[in-house]
């Protein structure tokens, strides 16, 4: 049976509620579930505790739920390009959990592996590991972390079909692929949706069975964080 729902915010339907977890895929801005963070936007729901590698721009991203209100935790490893972030953060309006990229990569993957905990050396001695449980591997100090399992997941696909089996497009690959195994429900949007069997099953990174409902992506101006270019150099001039 499909899938594939009408618009983001059918997708949504019945799944957001204030106070939840919702785990975002992207990083920074690229690969993010543009349309469907418009839809939370517009859900009006607050209170959420957002997991993510960071909350967009100022405008862009997950930052448009800062600049509503509508977070009150955010678990991410980078917020460095949201000013409005760092501003609520400093002002103690904004609960933030640092958590270093490779570990919060990790939580995910474990929650979405049904693994409630995993050691790792990432942080330990650093203010990362303080309140946690240490553990001595082979002489070596280890810090106990704990996955991460979302309410909700959103992610975004290039292409997927209409069993919920996803195929990403380079660096859009991310954190979606561990974000769409760790939500009790996950939704997805996808630039190209096929029926069922258009896809090589070699090439697919997420399977159906972590996706229960799936949206087309809108064709949205693909936003960068930082655009850096240099001068063009005159073709040198022939004898």
């Amino acid at each position: 049976m499909t899938k594939l729902e009408n618009s983001a915010a059918e997708a949504l339907a019945g799944t957001l509620k204030d106070g939840m977890t919702l785990a975002v895929g992207g990083f920074g801005l690229s690969g993010i579930p543009a349309d469907l963070i418009d839809a939370v936007r517009d859900s009006g729901i607050r209170e959420l505790t957002v997991v993510s590698n960071n909350m967009g721009v100022d405008g862009k991203g997950l930052g448009i739920l800062i600049e509503a209100g509508q977070v009150r935790k955010v678990i991410a490893s980078y917020v460095g390009e949201n000013k409005l972030f760092a501003e609520q953060y400093l002002a103690g309006k904004l609960e933030v959990e640092f958590t270093p990229q490779g570990t919060l990569a990790e939580r995910l993957r474990a929650g979405g592996a049904g693994i409630p905990a995993f050691y790792t050396k990432t942080g330990v001695g650093t203010l990362v590991a303080e309140g946690k449980p240490l553990e001595v591997f082979d002489g070596e100090t280890y810090v106990r972390e704990r996955a991460i399992t979302a309410d909700v997941a959103l992610v975004h696909a290039h292409t997927a079909d209409t069993d919920g089996n996803l195929v990403y497009r380079y660096t859009a690959r991310n954190f979606n692929p561990v974000v769409a195994t760790a939500g009790r429900l996950t939704i997805a949007e996808a630039e190209v949706i096929v029926a069922p069997g258009d896809l090589d099953p070699n090439h697919i990174v997420t399977p159906g069975v972590f996706i229960q409902r799936l949206v087309q992506a809108s064709n949205r101006t693909k936003d960068i964080e930082q655009r850096t270019v240099r001068p063009r150099t005159a073709a040198p001039v022939s004898a």
